[in-house]
């Protein structure tokens, strides 16, 4: 016998029991929604046995691993449409992804036709709805070598030649047999509706220099009614695409001469950014933080000390040489190992912790040229980032006001609906450093906090830093989209590393604890995020251009420059439109770049000195010194608020 934990609650099972006998054992009330389960933070096939004591979830559609798990089968099944109608293509690899699922695919000759869409739906709902299950199987690595050669299939036999196992998960659906290690639906019938979204081109193993593939993305759902409403939702995203605003307000640009993933700020943009960054410089001065400033590259050795350079090095920009033979720079990956050295330059005591070190420091990653996206992913960005060195008997607290932190700048930009995903280790040792016992110190703490929070959580075994566990905050914007913010994580291991130390009140130096964070996470993804959720329509307090003067005709322009200096006076950001343009026009233009107030001044205003004021809707007339007290109360109870 094994005992399993339901729902808090152990319970004795047969060893080798499945995740579908105990929903039936225990009348679980919402069996017929289950798509798998959680055997010790691992997803397991509902069928596949459980040998082990364990602690096991129930998934449905309504969990994010069930969606995975879901389009990971949906991708499976589009699989097996595509041998059945072009029995002649060569099939690569497929996965689920945020929302959805793709297939890479050698179309061969179907190349100059193209593919039919249609075709393809209608054969993935005749699958689906033969309520085939996907049986679980394994192969000898030789018995799995031969069966791809046999189809002739370069790339399979690639992928499977390349695998360290001895023995090859498979998984069987109706007639088609395909490597994978799954885990999968129970059967096909579970998919209702599906639309295949888009094609595009894809390197194999997302190597450029590998033949490129065509990419088939797709998305499916338990009910046609839920891929009616994600349509709906993806049309609106379309006009809320950041990159599209973000050109329309002019906030930001790219330039293949400076380089791909190399966002370059406009004026408008990098007021934007400033306001932020002087934002959470305040929050962060009231909650004892100090600034630091570091440089853009660091020596080679001090990622090696970091262990950033042998995890990372795949994703760091090329080694810089200089003329000293043993001199070899890197473009900066992270600020964590530059704080280090800043915490290292002096001798510290028990009563200087905890000490909060923060930056807005830009750091680069080698993105490949796929996968960069617009400012959600970029190959230079700035973090918030801060490094909290504190003593052990502080780690609860100040994990505590990091996450008090988080919440406070969720709750300025409206974002109410998240999710904090525990990012834990698992079982491959290698992938991490340190000691266990302090890993599993850091995971305690982090469980006990967030629950003491009232934190909605998700685990996610595997997903932890190198160096220790953290909590992502994943959050949902108001098109439903889910997107990953804010971070804090805690970090045992560089402090050991480096060397760092504090005397205690022992008289003995102890090593410090290190807590990373960045509720914003990455500045530019921030920003991206910001103009989707609010459709480009900033508050008042973060608008670029908080207030547009616009003249009838030339000989109202002396008195629009006036009142215009007036307001730059007072710190209001104001624009002038003295164009030979007709009202209607500049108020049009004005309109579409989202500034809250528009100003029209003519003859009656001139004279009465007073404003005809359009606060995005209708216009109102007010005297000048009215509505500049007004419009700076207004961003001054705003700032307060903040």
């Amino acid at each position: 016998m094994i005992t399993i934990v339901v729902d808090t609650i152990p319970q004795q099972f047969p060893k080798g029991i499945t995740g579908l006998q105990i929903a039936h054992q225990i009348d679980l009330p919402f069996i017929q929604s289950v798509l798998a389960l959680q055997v010790n933070g691992v997803t397991y096939d509902l069928m596949r046995a459980i040998e082990v004591d364990a602690t096991i979830r129930f998934l449905t559609w309504d969990d994010q691993e069930g969606k995975q798990l879901f389009w990971h089968s949906s991708a499976y099944l589009l699989a097996s449409a595509l041998t059945i109608l072009y029995p002649d293509i060569k099939l690569g690899i497929g996965s689920a992804i945020d929302q959805g699922f793709y297939y890479d695919v050698d179309i061969g000759i179907h190349a100059s036709d193209g593919l039919n869409i249609e075709a393809i739906e209608k054969k993935i709902l005749a699958l689906a709805s033969r309520k085939e299950p996907f049986i679980r199987q394994t192969l000898a690595k030789q018995e799995a070598v031969d069966f791809f050669a046999n189809q002739k299939n370069a790339y399979k036999l690639e992928l499977v030649e390349g695998l360290e196992e001895h023995t090859i998960t498979f998984y069987q659906q109706g007639n088609f047999i395909d490597v994978c290690r799954g885990p999968h639906l129970p059967h096909t019938g579970f998919i209702k509706a599906v639309r295949i979204l888009n094609m595009g081109g894809a390197y194999w193993l997302g190597n450029e220099k590998n033949k490129q593939l065509t990419r088939i993305y797709g998305i499916t759902f338990p009910e046609k009614k839920a891929l009616t409403t994600f349509l709906t939702l993806r049309e609106e995203a379309k006009k809320r695409n950041h990159q599209k605003i973000g050109k329309a307000l002019g906030l930001f640009t790219f330039s293949e001469k400076v380089g791909l993933g190399l966002p370059l700020w406009l004026p408008k943009g990098a007021l934007l950014c400033d306001t932020l960054v002087q934002f959470l410089k305040k929050e962060q001065t009231k909650r004892g933080y100090q600034p630091v400033i570091t440089p853009h590259i660091g020596h080679k050795a001090l990622y090696i000390t970091s262990g950033h350079y042998d995890k990372y090095k795949e994703d760091c920009f090329q080694p810089i040489c200089t003329a000293e033979s043993d001199e070899t720079y890197l473009l900066k990956p992270m600020n964590c190992p530059h704080h280090c050295e800043i915490y290292n330059s002096e001798p510290r005591s028990y009563k200087d912790l905890p000490l909060r070190l923060a930056e807005f420091g830009t750091v680069y990653r080698y993105e490949l040229h796929g996968a960069l996206h617009g400012l959600t992913r970029t190959r230079s960005f700035t973090q918030d980032d801060a490094h909290i060195f504190c003593c052990p008997d502080q780690v609860r607290e100040e994990f505590a006001a990091v996450i008090d932190l988080v919440l406070y700048v969720f709750g300025i930009f409206h974002f109410t609906n998240y999710t904090a995903c525990l990012s834990f280790r698992d079982q491959n040792s290698d992938a991490y450093i340190g000691r266990s016992a302090d890993w599993d110190l850091a995971e305690q703490a982090i469980q006990e906090v967030t629950q003491e929070k009232g934190l909605q959580t998700i685990c996610a075994m595997g997903e932890a830093a190198f160096y220790g566990p953290k909590v992502d905050f994943i959050v949902q914007d108001a098109l439903g989209r889910k997107w990953q913010l804010g971070t804090v994580q805690l970090d045992y291991q560089l402090p050991m590393r480096f060397g760092l130390s504090y005397i205690g009140a022992d008289g003995q130096k102890h090593t410090p604890v290190m807590i990373h964070r960045a509720p914003f996470g990455s500045l530019e993804r921030f920003i991206a995020i910001l103009i989707e959720q609010t459709g480009g329509n900033f508050p008042l307090w973060l608008a670029p251009e908080q207030v547009a003067l616009l003249s009838l005709s030339d000989k109202h322009n002396v008195y629009a420059m006036d009142v215009h200096q007036m307001l730059l006076e007072r710190g209001v950001r104001s624009v002038l439109d003295l164009r030979n343009e007709t009202i209607g026009k500049k108020v049009r233009d004005t309109t579409l770049r989202k500034v809250p107030y528009i100003l029209v001044v003519g003859d009656k205003e001139m004279m009465d000195k007073t404003l005809s004021v359009r606060k995005r809707g209708v216009p109102t007339n007010i005297p000048v010194n009215d509505f500049i007290e007004q419009v700076c109360a207004e961003i001054l109870t705003m700032e307060a608020s903040l």
